[in-house]
């Protein structure tokens, strides 16, 4: 008997796109030309913890009861763990901003289900970078398994007063 597959997969473009992509996107968020974009996706800029190098890179941007979310598997991650302070071009505007590490298996599971359930199905596959097993929506329990399986972590970005 073969085994099914996971209810969640990840399906992110190839390195090589992403590196031709993303200095693009940096670019094009920062005009009106991106549209209804530039409130799916930001450009956010940080300094390393470790390193103090400086990252700026293009990537979803998740509004959940009306608060910013990164979500994501990256290394880059591991930079909020503290909280930082981050620079975050989004909608046009560049806000100087916290980030929060949420690595609570079931509040990041909560989060990605929520956000999914307002999306729908397909916007969500698009948006999330994943696929859905069946093409329906995942439930909680499936949500869980690709947070703890694929080591998915949540940022959450307040302004800075």
């Amino acid at each position: 008997m073969t085994e099914q597959p996971h209810a969640i997969t990840l399906s992110f473009p190839p390195r090589a796109v992403q590196k031709v992509v993303n200095p693009i996107m940096r670019f094009l968020l920062r005009t009106p030309v991106m549209g209804a974009a530039r409130r799916q996706l930001m450009v956010m800029s940080f300094n390393g913890r470790k390193t103090g190098r400086r990252y700026s890179f293009p990537l979803s941007a998740y509004q959940i009861d009306k608060d910013l979310y990164a979500l994501s598997d990256a290394a880059w991650t591991r930079n909020f763990r503290d909280a930082a302070t981050a620079q975050v071009l989004y909608d046009g505007k560049t806000t100087s901003m916290r980030g929060e590490l949420i690595q609570d298996r079931a509040a990041v599971a909560d989060l990605y289900r929520r956000f999914a359930e307002s999306k729908g199905v397909k916007n969500a596959q698009r948006m999330m970078a994943m696929k859905f097993r069946d093409r329906h929506m995942p439930t909680l329990e499936d949500f869980t398994e690709a947070v703890e399986q694929n080591h998915l972590v949540a940022i959450r970005f307040t302004p800075l007063d």
